[in-house]
């Protein structure tokens, strides 16, 4: 299963942002295919993180117009981006809640953790019962 979604990269220098396009892997966090926008000169410039006013680079997840904003975690050795673990649950959340509407709380309660600790699943979320906002996500 294919769970890489395209990003948006953006390495912050001093008195410089450069953006760039990317997949990221929703199950590992790793980082690939970074394409850098035409305007970045990277044979005569090289990797941003080399620059000397090189800050940090952040990530956005982007869907009909809505943003989910994250840290990207850069391997100066290697030239390795990811996202951490704890980054990566964050990102999933959010963007269940802004692109999907769904909470966190509907997400656990819609897993099988959340079935088992007896916490019942959230109006609309397949919770059993007759009635509205019972039944299965669409």
């Amino acid at each position: 299963m294919d769970l890489k979604v395209k990003i948006t990269l953006t390495d912050e220098l001093s008195d410089e942002v450069i953006t760039s396009s990317a997949m990221l892997d929703l199950a590992s966090g790793e980082i690939s295919r970074v394409e850098y926008d035409d305007d970045y000169n990277f044979d005569a410039l090289g990797h941003p993180w080399e620059a000397g006013d090189y800050e940090f680079t952040s990530g956005t997840l982007s869907h009909e117009g809505k943003d989910v904003e994250f840290t990207v975690e850069v391997n100066r050795t290697s030239g390795q981006r990811s996202v951490n673990a704890t980054e990566l649950l964050e990102i999933k959340v959010r963007a269940a809640a802004l692109f999907a509407g769904m909470s966190g709380k509907d997400l656990l309660g819609n897993s099988p953790a959340g079935r088992a600790a007896g916490a019942g699943a959230a109006p609309g979320l397949g919770g059993g019962g007759k009635g509205p906002g019972r039944g299965s996500v669409h």
